[in-house]
Order: structure tokens, then C-alpha cells, then sequence
């Protein structure tokens, strides 16, 4: 599956913002949602920004298609699975 095009590097985030991102369901690995998650300090590395949801920090990096309001996720989201069921 090809990742939704979004440049994280070139997002501007602060501690506290809240993001929406895909996420995919740990059972069934071709299941993903649209999560809210806070963006907070790494834990591991403090001068690192992470993303915080369903209790774990992940890095914020290229491997996350992450939005700033939950409209744009669901409609990127829509428009990524939609494709994918009709290729």
C-alpha cells in the first residue's frame, strides 16, 4: 500500500497542537482510521517533538500521514482508500 503524499518535515508543530493521522489497526494490518493524537516532547529524546495516541509516542517522521484538522484526514483519508479499493 503507498503512503498518502505529506511532507512532515515541512509542517510546523508545537507541543500541545492536536493532529489526525492515519493509523492502522495492530490486528489487521490492512485496517487503518483517522486518530486524533496530541503532539508532544519526545520522551526519549526531549529537544524531538513525537505524536502521543493510544499510549505510545511515535517519532515524527516521514512514515506518518498526519493532518492538522480532522476534515483534511478524513477527505485525504477517502480519497487514499478509495483509490487503493478501485486500482
Amino acid at each position: 500500500m503507498r503512503k498518502p503524499e505529506k511532507d512532515v518535515r515541512t509542517m510546523k508543530f508545537e507541543a500541545g497542537d492536536v493532529v489526525y493521522l492515519f493509523i492502522r489497526n495492530p490486528h489487521t494490518q490492512d485496517v487503518a482510521n483517522v486518530q486524533e493524537a496530541a503532539v508532544v516532547k519526545n520522551p526519549e529524546n526531549p529537544a524531538e517533538l513525537a505524536v502521543f495516541v493510544y499510549e505510545t509516542y511515535y517519532p515524527l517522521t516521514d512514515d506518518l500521514a498526519i493532518y492538522t484538522s480532522l476534515e483534511e484526514a478524513e477527505s485525504a483519508y477517502r480519497d487514499f482508500f478509495e483509490e487503493e479499493s478501485t486500482a
